[in-house]
C-alpha cells in the first residue's frame, strides 16, 4: 500500500501536478482538540452530572426538598434556555460527537495486552458509547427531545412524561411506568459515572497533574472512592423516584407551592410545566368507566327516620 501511494506521488510530479504535504485540519489541531475534549468532560459536563445526581437524589430525602431544587432552577424563566443550551447541551455534544471520533479511530489491544490501563482505555470507550445512547433516550423519556404539541401527543406515555413544576410526582411517574426503567437508569447511571470517574484519572494524565507512579496510585483510589459515591447518589435517586407514593398527598403540596411562587413572582407561570392529567395515586388502579356502583351491604340495617 506504501509503494502505491509513493507511486501515486511520484506520477502526480512527473505530470506537473501539485503535491500538498500541508498536515489537515485534525492534525493540525488534534493536541488542542484532545485538551478540549478532556477539558469540557469535567467543565461543564462532569460539573452538571454531579449537580444533577445530587439534586435528584434529594428526592429521597421529601419531595418538597426535590421540587424546591427545580423550582429554583427554574426561576431563572427565559433565561433557562440559554443557560442549558450553552452550558449542557451544546458541551455534550461537543463532548460526545468528539468521543464517538476517539472511538471509532482507535486500536484498543486489551485483547492482546492485558494490562489495567489497557482495560480501563476499553471501559471508557464502551461506557462512553453506552453514556451516548442513554443519555440520547433519558432526555427524550423525560423531556421528549422536542416542544412541539403534535410531537407531545405522538409519544404520549413513553416520552416528555417530566413536568418541572410537578417535579417529584411527574419523574415518580415516569419511573414506575415500568419495572424496565430502573434497571434501564441503573445501567446508565454507572456507565456515566464510571466514565467520569475514570475520565478524571486520564485527565490528569494528559494534563500532567499525576506522572509518577506513586501519583497515579493515589489518584486511582480517590477517583474510585468519587466514582463509588456519586454512584451511590445516583442510585438513591432511583429508588427514591421507584419507590415514591401518596402522589395526590405531593400533587397537592407541588401545586400549591407552584400557585404560591408565581403569586410572588419567584417562577414564571408556565402551564406546558406542570402535570395537568388526574391526581391519582399509581398504586390503585382508576376505576373501569361504566362499572356498576358498589352494592350497599345487604346486613346493613335502613335507617330509621325519627
Amino acid at each position: 500500500m506504501l509503494l502505491g501511494q509513493l507511486g501515486f506521488v511520484a506520477d502526480r510530479r512527473q505530470r506537473g501536478l501539485q503535491v500538498s504535504n500541508k498536515p489537515g485540519f485534525w492534525a493540525r489541531n488534534e493536541f488542542l482538540i484532545r485538551r478540549l475534549h478532556s477539558l469540557t468532560g469535567l467543565l461543564p459536563v462532569g460539573a452538571y452530572m454531579i449537580v444533577h445526581l445530587l439534586v435528584n437524589s434529594s428526592v429521597a430525602v421529601s419531595p418538597e426538598t426535590f421540587q424546591r431544587s427545580v423550582f429554583s432552577i427554574h426561576a431563572l424563566g427565559a433565561l433557562l434556555p440559554l443557560v442549558e443550551w450553552t452550558f449542557i447541551f451544546l458541551p455534550i455534544m461537543f463532548h460526545a460527537f468528539l468521543g464517538l471520533a476517539f472511538t471509532f479511530g482507535a486500536s484498543p489491544n486489551y485483547t492482546e495486552y492485558r494490562y489495567n490501563s489497557n482495560f480501563r482505555y476499553t471501559m471508557q470507550r464502551a461506557t462512553g458509547l453506552l453514556a451516548f445512547v442513554f443519555i440520547a433516550w433519558h432526555v427524550f423519556h423525560m423531556h421528549g427531545w422536542i416542544h412541539n404539541d403534535a410531537w407531545r401527543h405522538l409519544i404520549a406515555g413513553y416520552g416528555g412524561m417530566f413536568h418541572p413544576y410537578n417535579a417529584a410526582t411527574s419523574a415518580a411517574h415516569a419511573m414506575q411506568a415500568s419495572v424496565l426503567y430502573p434497571v434501564f437508569y441503573t445501567v446508565g447511571v454507572l456507565a456515566c459515572v464510571f466514565h467520569l470517574s475514570n475520565g478524571l484519572f486520564t485527565m490528569g494524565i494528559t494534563w500532567g497533574i499525576w506522572i509518577s507512579p506513586k501519583a497515579q496510585h493515589g489518584a486511582k483510589l480517590v477517583t474510585g472512592v468519587f466514582g463509588l459515591g456519586l454512584a451511590l447518589v445516583g442510585i438513591t435517586s432511583i429508588v427514591g423516584l421507584y419507590t415514591l407514593k401518596n402522589f395526590a398527598e405531593i400533587r397537592e403540596k407541588e401545586n400549591t407551592a407552584y400557585e404560591l411562587l408565581v403569586e410572588t413572582g419567584d417562577i414564571p407561570a408556565d402551564p406546558e410545566k406542570r402535570d395537568l392529567s388526574a391526581d391519582e395515586s399509581l398504586d390503585e388502579a382508576p376505576p373501569f368507566e361504566g362499572a356498576a356502583a358498589p352494592k350497599a351491604d345487604a346486613t346493613e340495617k335502613p335507617a330509621v327516620s325519627e
